[in-house]
């Protein structure tokens, strides 16, 4: 089993390819990559697309990379299991208001909007440990617990409109979307590589996972 992680100039590669490598050898899951070959993406058993920085210019760096037709056709038309994370998480929405208007991939039904606290005392961004409120029994979460905590760090939320593909979410102020998920396709708005065991368990329920 191959599973690529896809390059486009936009995203803490490093450090999500050692966690990956990690799981992949302890659990005998195969092999990871990462890559912007098309042909490499087209023949991968499961794709992984991180992101950080602003929306638009992470879309900008996508639709450019030579990746992009592959993974699209991967995602979609090969049904891979697709895990976006951060911006990569965020890139699965229909649009995008960071900044300006700017379309995402359009595969989950939501927007990303800045966060926007109750509590006005909270400081944007959104970063540190804070706890999962998981809403589906997806696979993703197997030996993962309400309460567990995963690391974020981020300024705007994709706010979902169909509930059924908002998975789980945490408490800062206000519900801010965690983990999204269609499909063959999941998202997670933490980063899951600086997430300690928790983290991992979630790579290795997506590295497993038969959707």
């Amino acid at each position: 089993m191959l599973t690529a992680i896809i390059d486009y100039s936009s995203g803490n590669l490093h450090s999500a390819q050692k966690a990956f490598e990690k799981i992949t050898a302890l659990n005998n899951l195969g092999s990871v990559v990462v890559t912007s070959d098309p042909q490499i993406i087209s023949s991968a058993d499961r794709l992984v697309l991180p992101g950080d920085g602003a929306f638009p210019s992470c879309k900008s760096e996508l639709m450019s990379s030579e990746a992009y037709e592959a993974m699209v056709f991967s995602a979609v038309e090969k049904k891979r299991p697709f895990l976006g994370i951060c911006v990569g998480m965020q890139l699965m929405a229909i649009k995008s208001y960071e900044y300006q208007e700017t379309d995402g991939l359009g595969w989950i039904d939501g927007e990303v909007r800045k966060i926007n606290p109750k509590d006005k005392s909270l400081k944007i961004p959104h970063m540190g440990w804070n706890t999962l409120k998981i809403e589906s029994d997806h696979p993703i979460f197997k030996c993962i617990h309400n309460g567990d905590h995963v690391y974020f760090i981020h300024s705007f939320q994709m706010m979902i409109k169909k509930h059924e593909q908002r998975l789980a979410y945490t408490d800062y102020g206000t519900d801010i979307t965690a983990v999204v998920g269609k499909e063959n396709m999941v998202g997670l708005q933490f980063h899951p590589e600086k997430s300690g065991e928790i983290g991992l368990r979630i790579i290795e329920n997506f590295l497993s996972w038969s959707p």
